[in-house]
C-alpha cells in the first residue's frame, strides 16, 4: 500500500489524536453557555473596532473639533465605564441576576454608537460617548460573573480563554470590515455616518444571542438552601481577593496603554501602513493562545500561568526598550500576544476561584474598575519617562514593575492567597 493510500490516522497518529481532542473540546464548549457568552464578546468587539479607529478622524476632519476634545471624549468613556462597574456588579449580586444587566449594558452602547450618525453637537457627542462607556461598565462585571457561574472550577480557565479568544477574533474582524466599508464608501461624503449605523448590527446580534441562547445561571439560591451562606449575610469579599487586587494594581502601574507600543513601533521604523498588520498579528497570537493557556491554568494553577504571563510581559518590554530594527517589532508584538493570553482571562478566572458566587458581581466590578482607573497614572508615568529621558525608559520601567509584581505574587502564593477560605463553587456550578 502506497503512502497516498494510507489513512491520515496511520501516517500521523499523534496529530490525528490531537485534532480529535480539539474537535471534542470545541464541541463541548459550543453546546455550553460559555460559547454563547463568547459570541457576545465577538460581535461586541466587531462593533467597537468598526468605529473606534475612525472616530477621531470624524471628530477632527469632519466636525472640526480639536484634539483636546477627542481626549475628553475618550476620557468620558473610561470614566463612565469605571463609575458604573462597581454599581452594576453590586446590583447583580443583590438581585441574583446577570442577563438583564448585561442586556442593558449592550443596549446603552448600541444607542451611544448609532446616534453618532445623527448628533453633531459637542454636548451631544460627549453625552453619547459617556453612554457608551457606561454601557461597557454596566455589562462587564455581570458578564464576567456569568462566565464564572457557568463553569466549574476545574475548567474555568478554559472557559474564560474561550471568551477572550472570541473577543479578540472580533477585534481582528472589526478592522478588516472597517477597511472594506471604507473602500466601498471611499467617495461617499456620508461614509462615517454609515459606519456608525453599521455598528448597531453586531450589537443587535449580541442582544439576540443574549436573549435566546445565553442561560441565566444563579447558584445563590442553592447555596442559601444548603446553609452555606446565611440568608442575611453581607456581600463580604475575602481577604485573598484584596491581596491579589493589590498585586494586580501594582502591576497595572507599569502597564501603560498599548498606544505606546504603536508609538515605539513607529519610532523604530515600522511604516504607518504596516502598523495595522503588526497589531493584527498581535491579536491573532493572543486569540489563538487564549484557550490552550486558559486550559493550562486549569491543570497547573492560575497563579503559575499569571506568573508566566508577567515574565513574558517583562521580557517583551525589555525587547521593546532595546529594539532598533523593524523586524524585531514584529517578533515582539507576536510575543506580547502570549502575555495577554496568559493573563487577561486567567486573572478573571482566578478572581472567581477566590470569591463565592454570591459576591462575584461586586468583585468583578471592583476589579475591573480599579484596573481601568490605573490606566491613567500608568499612561502619565509612561509619557513623562518617554519625554524626559528616552523612548526606551517607559518600557524598562514597565518591565521592572512586572518582575517586582511577579515576586510579590510568589510570596503571596506561599503565605496568603490560599489561607483564606471561600465558599467552594465547584459543587454548585
Amino acid at each position: 500500500m502506497s503512502a497516498k493510500e494510507l489513512p491520515f490516522s496511520l501516517l500521523f497518529p499523534r496529530m490525528n489524536n490531537h485534532m480529535k481532542y480539539i474537535r471534542r473540546t470545541f464541541s463541548r464548549v459550543a453546546k455550553g453557555n460559555v460559547f454563547f457568552i463568547g459570541l457576545l464578546s465577538f460581535f461586541g468587539g466587531i462593533s467597537q473596532d468598526i468605529f473606534v479607529p475612525v472616530l477621531p478622524l470624524y471628530l477632527t476632519t469632519v466636525l472640526g473639533f480639536n484634539r483636546e476634545f477627542v481626549g475628553i471624549t475618550e476620557g468620558l468613556v473610561t470614566s463612565g465605564a469605571s463609575l458604573f462597574k462597581i454599581v452594576a456588579g453590586f446590583l447583580s449580586d443583590r438581585v441574583h441576576l446577570r442577563k438583564p444587566i448585561v442586556f442593558v449594558g449592550y443596549f446603552a452602547s448600541l444607542v451611544g454608537r448609532m446616534l453618532l450618525a445623527f448628533i453633531a453637537s459637542a454636548g451631544g457627542i460627549l453625552a453619547l460617548r459617556f453612554l457608551d462607556g457606561a454601557g461597557k461598565g454596566i455589562k462587564d462585571p455581570s458578564k464576567d460573573a456569568l462566565i464564572a457561574d457557568s463553569t466549574p472550577r476545574e475548567s474555568r480557565g478554559r472557559g474564560f480563554g474561550v471568551v477572550r479568544a472570541l473577543d479578540t477574533f472580533g477585534s481582528v474582524a472589526g478592522p478588516l470590515l472597517l477597511f472594506l466599508l471604507l473602500y466601498i464608501w471611499r467617495d461617499n461624503i456620508l461614509k462615517y455616518h454609515y459606519i456608525f449605523l453599521v455598528t448597531a448590527i453586531p450589537l443587535l446580534a449580541t442582544l439576540g444571542i443574549l436573549t435566546w441562547y445565553v442561560r441565566e445561571i444563579s447558584p445563590v439560591p442553592k447555596e442559601l438552601s444548603q446553609g452555606k451562606i446565611p440568608a442575611n449575610a453581607p456581600l463580604v469579599l475575602p481577604r485573598s481577593f484584596y491581596l491579589f487586587l493589590v498585586v494586580m494594581t501594582l502591576f497595572s502601574l507599569g502597564n501603560s496603554s498599548d498606544a505606546f507600543l504603536i508609538l515605539r513601533a513607529r519610532n523604530v521604523g515600522v511604516t504607518l501602513l504596516a502598523v495595522p498588520l503588526v497589531y493584527a498579528l498581535f491579536n491573532v497570537v493572543y486569540a489563538s493562545a487564549s484557550i490552550p493557556l486558559g486550559s493550562l491554568s486549569d491543570r497547573i494553577g492560575r497563579e503559575k500561568v499569571i506568573l508566566l504571563g508577567w515574565f513574558t510581559y517583562g521580557l517583551a518590554y525589555l525587547g521593546f526598550a532595546f529594539a532598533d530594527q523593524s523586524y524585531q517589532i514584529w517578533l515582539l508584538f507576536a510575543f506580547y500576544g502570549i502575555y495577554y493570553a496568559t493573563t487577561e482571562g486567567v486573572a478573571k478566572a482566578f478572581v472567581a476561584d477566590l470569591v463565592p458566587s454570591s459576591s462575584r458581581g461586586r468583585a468583578y466590578g471592583i476589579y475591573n474598575s480599579i484596573i481601568g482607573l490605573m490606566a491613567l497614572p500608568a499612561g502619565i508615568i509612561a509619557g513623562y519617562l518617554w519625554d524626559t529621558f528616552s523612548p526606551a525608559t517607559p518600557f524598562l520601567f514597565g518591565s521592572g514593575i512586572a518582575l517586582f509584581a511577579a515576586v510579590l505574587l510568589l510570596l503571596l502564593m506561599q503565605f496568603s492567597l490560599h489561607n483564606t477560605s471561600v465558599v467552594p463553587m465547584s459543587e454548585v456550578n
